[in-house]
């Protein structure tokens, strides 16, 4: 057992040293490889409803943080005006959903929404597709990065939560 241990050492610490299909076909041979995914996958395996639940609540208290600069100023930024198209609006779907993510109600119903709601803000406001100002294609020119990044993790929150 010792032989496949220090092989597989070898082959993650000094790959430059040997030749790597003699070294991967004993460590395969061995199992260990097998042995050694299998315990990680079972460790984290055991954290990822924990490690879910900090991601949702985190995503939640950062749209709910959103909503509350569009409708109230705090903590930075000014307020828009009441009923304004779409920003007021926007602000309203932000905090409702945020709050419902945080605590967990109506979690995947919460999150579509606020995927849906991220997805026309990119393509609306940043992209300008949908009637905007035409901007560029690239989120990191346009200013849609959040916008995308919120999207694509209430779809993951709906998918999983």
């Amino acid at each position: 057992m010792a032989a496949p241990f220090w092989a597989a050492i070898r082959l993650f610490v000094f790959p430059q040293r040997l030749r790597h299909q003699n070294a991967m076909r004993t460590v395969v041979r061995s199992g260990i490889l097998t042995a050694m995914s299998q315990k990680v996958d079972a460790r984290l395996a055991s954290l990822s409803s924990p490690a879910l639940s900090i991601f949702r609540i985190i995503f939640g208290l950062l749209f709910t943080l959103h909503g509350t600069m569009k409708l109230f100023g705090w903590p930075v930024g000014e307020a828009v005006p009441v009923g304004t198209w779409p920003f007021w609006w926007a602000g309203l779907i932000e905090l409702v959903t945020g709050l419902l993510i945080t605590v967990g109600f109506f979690t995947r119903i919460a999150a579509l929404i606020a995927a849906g709601q991220m997805a026309v803000a990119y393509l609306w406001q940043h992209w300008g597709i949908l009637g905007g100002e035409l901007g560029s294609f690239w989120p990191t020119e346009n200013g849609g990065e959040p916008a995308l990044l919120f999207c694509f993790g209430f779809l993951l929150l709906a998918a999983t939560a």
